[in-house]
């Protein structure tokens, strides 16, 4: 009798999965590390410590009536500073871009006054004017291979003569002609200069024009193409160019942009006041810059954001109206924005420390 042994079925056991293998290049950022990553974290923890000083140190700072004052401030400032970053973030500079503002107005209210009209003539021939200008710096800069501090510091030395003797040989003064009753104006205020009301307290426009700005000028940035070619030109125009990226389009579209920005606050500049005085803007250029350094964009180019300029700028309406609240002496506003200036890039150097230690 055989007897049949039977061999039990074999059990499989299923491979275990792959033990992944970590290192320091593949190690996931925490979402901390990312946060401070952002180039706008250092000037927002800047404004936050800005606004709780003068909370604290200015009563009058905490009324609402005072937000609306600091944010117009901010406003006027914010809307040059935002084509500024991404000029610099594209790796130049323009140091014609405070003048610019005042040879804008100048162009609109002598033209109307002079030729006897409307005013949305002279705004749009002040545009033309004004993107021609940053045109020109652009295409002086690819042509000659000069460093854009020099083109634009030329340009600032061209506009600002310019403006004083134009003005005068128009106008036999230093300042232009009052255009607040020519035909137009008044629309052209509503665009530019009206004001709208949140319960008792009155809001410039500019504000709304200043946060919408920022956040095209926020999804040009990364959301587009052309925001793409602002990182890669300010990075390396050479590596840029070597994969096809147009860097001579690129930057003069940059600093036409400036031009564009430099039109509008001197068209809001001339419909709020009625006339503009020839020797203003001297100055402003650094203050835009300083704007959007403390907004966390590199003097060296490739590096920043929209919202840093924004937040940089609302710093700047702070202190300058805080010193006034807290019934300081205003010679020291100067002084205290080159306090900020420094501490805000030491934050954003230490930002960025942190954001990139392993």
């Amino acid at each position: 009798m055989s007897v049949t042994q039977q061999a039990a079925p074999a059990v499989t056991t299923p491979p275990a999965p792959p033990v992944s293998q970590k290192d320091g290049r593949t190690n996931q950022r925490s979402l901390g590390r990312r946060v401070l990553a952002r180039p706008e974290v250092g000037a927002l923890i800047a404004a936050i410590g800005v606004y709780v000083f003068f909370f604290a140190a200015a009563p009058a700072f905490r009324e609402t009536s005072a937000l609306a004052t600091v944010l117009y401030q901010a406003s006027v400032m914010g809307i040059m500073a935002l084509p500024v970053a991404l000029l610099m973030i594209g790796g130049e500079f323009d140091l014609s871009a405070g003048v610019a503002v005042t040879t804008s107005a100048l162009t609109a209210a002598i033209l109307s006054f002079q030729l006897s009209m409307n005013v949305w003539t002279g705004v749009i021939v002040a545009l033309i004017v004004s993107l021609a200008v940053g045109a020109f710096n652009g295409w002086l800069l690819i042509k000659t291979g000069l460093p854009s501090f020099l083109v634009t510091l030329g340009s600032f030395l061209i506009l600002q003569g310019a403006n004083l003797a134009v003005t005068k040989i128009f106008t036999g003064n230093v300042a232009s002609d009052s255009i607040a009753d020519m035909d137009g104006f008044d629309q052209a205020k509503k665009v530019f200069a009206s004001e709208f009301s949140i319960g008792d307290v009155n809001f410039k426009i500019t504000i709304v024009y200043w946060l919408v700005f920022a956040a095209i000028a926020t999804w040009l940035l990364l959301r587009t193409k052309f925001g793409n070619w602002i990182f890669a030109v300010g990075g390396s125009k050479d590596s840029a160019r070597a994969v096809g990226v147009p860097v001579n389009f690129t930057k003069i579209a940059l600093f036409m942009g400036v031009g564009a920005g430099a039109w509008f606050v001197g068209m809001h500049l001339l419909f709020s006041f009625n006339t503009v005085q020839s020797g203003e803007g001297v100055g402003n250029e650094f203050l835009y810059i300083i704007a959007a350094v403390i907004g966390g964009c590199l003097l060296t180019g490739g590096y920043g954001s929209a919202i840093g300029p924004v937040i940089g700028a609302f710093i700047f309406g702070m202190v300058s109206q805080g010193i006034v609240y807290a019934n300081w002496n205003p010679d020291w506003f100067k002084a205290f924005l080159g306090v900020m200036l420094l501490v805000a890039a030491l934050v954003n150097l230490w930002v960025r420390r942190q954001a990139t230690r392993r």
